[in-house]
């Protein structure tokens, strides 16, 4: 599975763990996934998504339909 929000589209990062002698060797830099189940009233069903922290944030703010639309609209959502 890809380490993508759904709501967001955040995903891994790539970058260097640097040491004290400044050594640099590469790191991922994951996103904060959670994978949660939200209840559309508009469609009366449930729905898995897997959203990042920043995702459920953008969720409470505009409401799950409005932001799931939102994310199919932008190409991030594909259920």
């Amino acid at each position: 599975m890809a380490k993508v929000c759904e709501i967001t589209g955040k995903k891994v990062m790539v970058g260097n763990n640097v040491s004290h002698s400044n050594v640099k060797t590469r790191r991922k830099f994951l996103p904060n996934l959670f994978k949660k189940r939200l209840y559309l009233a508009e469609t009366d069903e449930w729905v898995t998504i897997k959203v990042s922290a920043a995702g459920l944030r953008t969720i409470n703010k505009k409401g799950a339909a409005a932001a799931i639309k939102e994310a199919k609209k932008r190409g991030f959502y594909r259920q």
